[in-house]
């Protein structure tokens, strides 16, 4: 039986060391790191990995069950594949255990509010972007086209093809760039 750990953190400048020693000091045999968003499986390299190493009899330890899921139909997925598996998984800060029925009670009950904590984020996220829109100083994303430029050389006779290779750009990113 290995006890194989997985940390995760949002974003580049939030640091793992807290998680790894958590771990480690859970005893975990293995621990697999990466920074990458909770709010979806998608790109997660390092939770795929540990994912197909699990064996029967195995666990997957993490700190806290947010770290593993932030949307109640992933950590249903990631649990499922995990007893699928023959494993179990657990908490280092939560009574999480999904080899008993309180551990998976429990389990659920954090899913869903992990899943409602990221819906309240991008609620607040949204209504910040409308506030200032609505007072004029929000502008968007600085544009990472110059559509003088895609149309100058839409005019030399270029074709979308050779503006998209010649400015490393999408077509598509041509198309709209000469609509506007």
């Amino acid at each position: 039986m290995s006890v194989i750990g997985y940390a995760r953190v949002s974003t580049t400048d939030q640091n793992l060391e807290l998680q790894e020693t958590a771990l480690r000091a859970a005893g975990c045999d293995l621990i697999r790191s990466e920074k990458r968003s909770g709010t979806t499986t998608a790109r997660r390299e390092e939770l795929r990995t540990v994912l197909d190493f699990l064996r029967a009899g195995d666990v997957l330890m993490v700190t806290r069950i947010d770290r593993l899921a932030r949307s109640i139909g992933d950590l249903q997925d990631i649990v499922r594949t995990v007893k699928a598996l023959g494993a179990t998984l657990r908490a280092t800060e939560q009574p999480i255990d999904t080899s008993t029925a309180a551990g998976k009670c429990f389990l659920d009950m954090l899913g869903v509010f992990a899943e409602f904590e990221t819906n309240l984020r991008r609620e607040r996220q949204l209504e910040g972007i409308a506030d200032a829109k609505a007072r004029g100083v929000y502008r968007g994303r600085k544009p990472s086209i110059d559509v003088g430029k895609v149309k100058a050389m839409r005019a030399e006779g270029l074709g979308a093809s050779a503006i998209a290779k010649a400015l490393k750009i999408g077509r598509a990113s041509v198309y709209r760039a000469l609509e506007g």
